[in-house]
């Protein structure tokens, strides 16, 4: 295998080491005498959600890559196939027909001397069960495991390697082994007991897009759902909750807040990128400028779902209000088009929107406007077409207007040739059945042979009013026909001509959602930053970061006063901090803090300080929070223990790795000594390892010295001040550390019973010191030989040659209470 960074991907070691390495790479003209490499890939996509894995046979590793979001247009998995180059792709028969059509697309366009073309290979829906992939994966028997290990154990370990929480991707692994299984790709000529090899379980990542799992989203409150409190939409789901999304998301259009989430999923290690995005926030940013954004604000709003006005139209499904947002859409496009062109050039995103929204857009938005009568097509509730669009469908429409008065005058005819005890007729228009003659129902119409008139041809009875056919109403059909149906066959026709038309040009109005989708976004981001005085952050290609005045974006919004803090972290020195001090202190803000800004600098957003500068990241790893798995079985020290070993597994001189309170969930020896070993296993790894931040209150870890001195190490405490019994905090961060917890003054701002603290106090003290605890709750020496005389006083008093006495009562009531107390 290549080196690493040889190839645009990498995979991340999943187990036995924390090395990165490239992707294979198709074999030169000098390896043309060894064996042949081969990629076969499983891929499914459902509900927005992209997993893929991959078997190499180069090196008999599987290769995943965790549930991520992906467009309909499937760009990334495009991506990702132009860099792995597999030879078969496996997936479900039952798919969704993008991505079905993506692979018909692929295996036609395939076959350069770059790509391959890839063989398609559909297996049922149930082959892809998420059980039976689980049941797959564990039952495996694979090398890497030790083989004394129970099931249960081997669940531990597979889950510190595989991310079980991706529901996806584990269908698409089980999908994967199936095929291996079936294919026997590498086996083939082996005994049918060999199995296919599998060395090892890796994680695959983009080369430009930042590592991070699950639980680091969640830890950091990227994202977080809740339940919606309308109970209408209870079914359907929830609404987005107080998180950095949430706050970020000041977008018009839906493909705005879209392309924000799938930001948020990709961070990226792109600086080119980043600085695109960064010039337009700065470009919004300027006070000038700000008319400009309420313009462009203002023409946003009118984007609406052009994707699936499309596919009605090609459906011809096509309902009123689509042609309403199409036209208001291409209308809106128009205006926008005309601002970026007035604004400078320099800018990639204003000089791409000026030249991709083409005035196709003015021919959709004046075709739409000169033959959609939107008023007629509101009140009728179907397309309707202007005047003079069409002359016959222009005389037919006279003729029905005019046809209230003429249908009078012919009633009144039919009226002087009826029996004069009918007292009134009237003649009217029935689509579809035409012209004909209306008579009142009279007293002396009973039967069906009362209906009967000469002349008339009696047709049907409704509502006491009895319809007939004239020679008249004939005729009317004759010269008149179906006027009504006969014009909505028209414009209907007139409607698929006009859909034809711009279905004909759809690839300008798919520009105009991805551009501006781009637009909006970093017009949020503007806003964003400008109400909450934001900066830009620099970018550079050194190890660390600084920054000045750093603040939690969530934080600062929900405090009356937020205490704004520095980060300093350096290339050679300060990689690594220990951070204590009591709790409440605010040491999980401050971790939070650090990764929120890291993070949102990578999406390309102003941030939450003063000034910053970022270093090169590739991965952000937490242990802060622990997450409950009931999937796995999984306690919760245990995925504890999961979280520290991705970092130390995967985590490199280039990545961030936040740490908050590891070791607290078994034994205080046990878990000091684990971060302890963690700690000098990155420092053992000098300017190479992560810049890693804990935070602590394992004060042994200083006080016993269990690391070394080494500039690598910096110790940082949370400033407090001891008022008396009151303990002020003051939320600021400096160099040193504490020696006490605090405890007691923690536990009365939380409300603890003042007997309880004290008596804390008291045993800790005791501890402390060495000295034997005594227990409150057990009586004295002087008091139990006191109960011990008074028994056996009493047991002499007895009369034991009295057959009254009952020594079973004695020793029930008297002897064994009193045992009970004194042991």
């Amino acid at each position: 295998m290549g080196p690493a960074g040889a190839l645009p991907g990498r995979a991340e070691a999943g187990h036995g080491g924390a090395t990165s390495c490239a992707l294979p790479s198709p074999l030169g003209p000098e390896q043309e005498d060894k064996e042949c490499s081969e990629t076969h890939m499983s891929v499914l996509w459902y509900a927005g959600q992209l997993a893929i894995t991959y078997y190499d046979t180069e090196d008999c590793s599987v290769y995943f890559m965790p549930d991520i979001p992906d467009n309909e247009d499937l760009k990334l998995l495009h991506r990702v196939i132009g860099e792995v180059n597999p030879q078969c792709i496996v997936t479900s028969a039952k798919q969704d027909q993008n991505i079905a059509k993506f692979l018909t697309n692929l295996t036609a366009t395939a076959g350069d001397k770059d790509i391959r073309k890839p063989e398609i290979v559909l297996f049922p829906n149930t082959d892809f069960g998420l059980e039976v992939s689980k049941q797959r994966i564990l039952s495996r028997q694979l090398p890497f495991i030790p083989s004394h290990m129970t099931a249960t154990e081997k669940v531990l370990y597979l889950s510190s390697i595989i991310p079980f929480e991706s529901p996806l991707m584990i269908r698409a692994l089980g999908g994967l082994l199936k095929f291996l299984d079936r294919r026997r790709v590498g086996v083939e000529l082996e005994e049918s007991t060999i199995a296919v090899p599998i060395l090892a379980f890796k994680k695959f990542v983009l080369s430009d897009i930042v590592n991070m799992d699950q639980d680091t989203y969640s830890v950091l409150q990227i994202f977080k759902s809740d339940i919606h409190p309308s109970v209408y939409k209870l079914s359907s789901g929830l609404k987005e909750g107080f998180s950095l999304y949430g706050i970020l998301n000041r977008c018009r259009c839906k493909w705005g807040e879209k392309l924000l989430r799938l930001w948020l999923t990709r961070p990226t290690q792109n600086l080119t990128e980043l600085n695109k995005r960064l010039d337009v926030i700065h470009f919004f940013l300027l006070a000038q400028n700000h008319e400009t954004v309420l313009t462009l604000q203002g023409c946003l709003k009118n984007i609406k779902n052009v994707p699936l006005i499309l596919k009605r139209m090609t459906l011809s499904h096509t309902k009123v209000s689509d042609w309403q947002a199409l036209y208001k859409t291409a209308y809106s496009a128009v205006c926008i088009r005309d601002t970026c062109r007035s604004l400078p050039h320099t800018i990639e995103l204003f000089q791409t929107i000026s030249r991709v929204f083409t005035d196709d857009l003015h021919y959709i938005a004046n075709l739409i406007s000169r033959v959609v009568d939107f008023e007629g097509s509101i009140s009728e509730n179907r397309f309707t077409v202007k005047p003079n669009v069409d002359p016959t469908i222009d005389e037919k429409k006279r003729k029905l207007m005019g046809l209230s008065e003429f249908l009078t005058e012919v009633a009144r005819k039919e009226l002087e040739n009826l029996d004069n005890q009918i007292p009134s007729c009237c003649v009217i228009y029935i689509p579809l059945i035409g012209f004909l003659l209306s008579i009142p129902r009279l007293p002396t119409m009973v039967d069906k042979s009362d209906f009967e008139i000469k002349g008339l041809d009696f047709m049907f009875l409704s509502e006491d009013k009895l319809h007939y056919r004239s020679a008249r109403t004939k005729e009317l059909d004759s010269l008149l026909g179906d006027l009504h149906c006969e014009i909505r066959d028209q414009e209907t026709l007139i409607m698929h001509q006009l859909q034809t038309k711009i279905l004909e040009k759809s690839e300008v109005l798919n520009s105009v959602i991805e551009y501006t989708a781009h637009l909006d976004v970093l017009l949020a981001l503007a806003v964003m930053a400008r109400e909450n005085a934001y900066c830009r952050p620099r970018f550079t290609h050194h190890q660390g970061f600084h920054i000045k005045d750093g603040r939690h974006p969530l934080m600062e919004l929900c405090a009356k006063t937020f205490v704004a803090n520095p980060v300093n972290s350096g290339e050679a020195t300060r990689r690594i901090k220990i951070i204590t001090g009591p709790n409440s202190s605010g040491k999980s803000v401050y971790l939070k803090q650090v990764g929120l800004i890291v993070f949102m600098a990578l999406i390309g957003s102003y941030v939450p300080a003063t000034e910053a500068e970022i270093g090169v990241i590739d991965g952000i790893y937490t242990r802060i929070h622990s997450r409950e798995s009931v999937s796995v079985g999984l306690s919760t020290f245990m995925i504890d223990l999961n979280q520290v070993a991705k970092a130390v597994n995967n985590a490199t001189e280039r990545s961030l790795v936040l740490i908050d309170e590891f070791g607290k969930g078994t034994n205080t020896l046990n878990g000091l000594s684990l971060l302890a070993a963690v700690l000098r296993y990155w420092i053992s790894q000098g300017t190479q390892c992560p810049q890693v931040f804990v935070s602590t209150n394992f004060h042994s870890l200083m006080q016993l010295e269990l690391l070394p001195n080494t500039p690598l190490l910096e110790y940082l405490t949370m400033e407090t001040h001891q008022d008396g019994d009151e303990l002020i905090f003051f939320y600021q961060i400096k160099q040193g550390m504490s020696t006490v917890s605090h405890a007691a003054n923690i536990a009365a701002l939380a409300g603890m019973p003042a007997n309880i603290i004290e008596r804390g106090m008291e045993v800790s003290e005791l501890i402390r010191s060495g000295k034997a605890i005594k227990r409150i709750d057990h009586p004295s020496k002087g008091d139990r030989m006191e109960k011990c005389k008074s028994v056996v006083e009493k047991f002499l008093c007895l009369d034991l040659d009295d057959p009254h006495v009952d020594l079973e009562e004695f020793m029930r009531e008297e002897v064994l209470p009193s045992e009970a107390s004194v042991l």
